[in-house]
């Protein structure tokens, strides 16, 4: 029975993991564990030098498609303004909640030798105020060249926000939507050497830092799903009872379906359908409200997503053992929230995403490997937490609309 990519790539990890540590373990001559180790750094770096390669296109891409596609603003108005408002109000509650729980439990700390961090050099932290005049650029495309990713989410929203309000744009359009198609395409050919870069880069982490890694990578991921489950409890179910006026126990059970077909499928954009025909027949939705927020929400509410890198960000940086300052949360915070808008709802994309945010606050981008072998199933987790939140801003804003 041929395998699917994500068993393969766990297959990769786990083989990662042991055959680091027994390499750790067992004693062979320095010279052949030092050849070893220079090889698995090899493999590692082609993967990462791939990612790299394409998280520029794909968020710039992404971006520009996702809000020239926000054309039903002008038509819907008042529903466009509340549903985009209360869905980058969530977003930007779910990173900051989950910055705040990562640095109270302080996942990855617990590691007695340091990573070594690559090329990062640590400089003094600029100013709030000068992080907000950054995010306009002064040439767009140096830019795109350097990966300055807040500068590039504010040139592919003011794009897309002239594609989206210009009539004859259908050829520039299309063009982006194609490019777009094909960037992501790329992106499926890199992910076919996803198993073989894990396995190098997770067999030479535990290789050089040994069991005390598996124990913080399991503190990371019970922390995620904790703060998953946390954000749903304290930001969505409320607004669900008292202002929706809605038993939690029958909210649940009208959006059973779309809640299992997006924990299967780790995609907000495939269970479009199922969620519309959930919050139309079981909380009497309109059809023009929720043809509006449902596919929304798929583009832009990435509240799940959005606390997974909350997390992994501030574990990477303990790993690596390097301080983050206030303006580096800052600059978290805005760039989750300004790339959960337009972000394609597929599998894996909060990977790409968690890159861009690395990127952001100067982080090596091999912290990935660490937390991607277990990536999977939180993927699955958070899909959940996004379509339930998309459930909640429909019947939010039917309500209103009725008010």
């Amino acid at each position: 029975m041929k395998k699917s990519l994500t068993e393969k790539i766990f297959i990769g990890f786990v083989s990662g993991i042991i055959f680091g540590l027994l390499l750790g373990i067992i004693s062979i001559p320095s010279l052949y564990e030092d050849q070893i180790v220079l090889f698995l750094s090899f493999g590692g770096d082609v993967f990462l030098k791939l990612i790299k390669m394409l998280v520029v296109p794909i968020v710039f891409f992404s971006l520009i498609n996702g809000v020239a596609n926000l054309q039903n603003i002008s038509s819907l108005g008042r529903i466009g303004i509340k549903s985009i408002s209360i869905y980058i109000t969530t977003t930007f509650l779910a990173i900051s909640i989950s910055l705040f729980f990562a640095n109270l439990f302080q996942p990855g700390n617990e590691i007695d030798t340091n990573f070594e961090a690559n090329n990062i050099n640590v400089s003094n932290p600029p100013s709030f105020l000068e992080i907000l005049l950054n995010i306009i650029p002064n040439n767009p495309f140096d830019s795109l060249v350097r990966g300055e990713m807040l500068q590039v989410i504010f040139f592919a929203i003011l794009i897309g926000g002239a594609l989206s309000s210009t009539k004859e744009s259908k050829t520039l359009k299309k063009f982006f939507v194609d490019f777009n198609n094909i960037i992501m395409k790329v992106l499926s050919f890199v992910m076919l050497v996803a198993p073989a870069g894990i396995f190098c880069l997770i067999a030479k982490t535990f290789a050089t830092q040994g069991l005390s890694s598996i124990i913080e990578l399991i503190k990371y991921f019970l922390l995620v799903i904790f703060v998953l489950f946390f954000h749903a409890s304290v930001v969505y179910l409320p607004v669900i009872k008292f202002y929706g006026n809605l038993n939690l126990k029958k909210f649940f059970s009208g959006i059973k379906e779309a809640l299992l077909f997006s924990f299967s499928t780790s995609s907000s954009s495939a269970t479009i359908p199922i969620t519309l025909q959930c919050v139309k027949n079981q909380f009497s939705v309109k059809e023009n409200i929720a043809s509006f927020t449902i596919p929304l929400g798929a583009t832009i509410n990435m509240d799940g997503t959005a606390i997974m890198q909350g997390v992994a960000t501030v574990f990477i940086a303990n790993l690596y053992g390097i301080d983050l300052f206030f303006t580096d949360y800052v600059s978290i915070i805005l760039t989750a929230t300004l790339a959960s808008i337009g972000t394609a709802g597929v599998p894996g994309v909060g990977i790409i995403m968690l890159g861009m945010v690395l990127n952001q606050v100067g982080l090596p981008l091999e912290g990935i490997a660490i937390v991607m072998g277990v990536d999977r199933f939180l993927d699955m987790l958070r899909t959940c937490v996004n379509v339930t939140g998309d459930a909640m801003v429909s019947i939010v804003i039917n309500k209103s609309e009725k008010k």
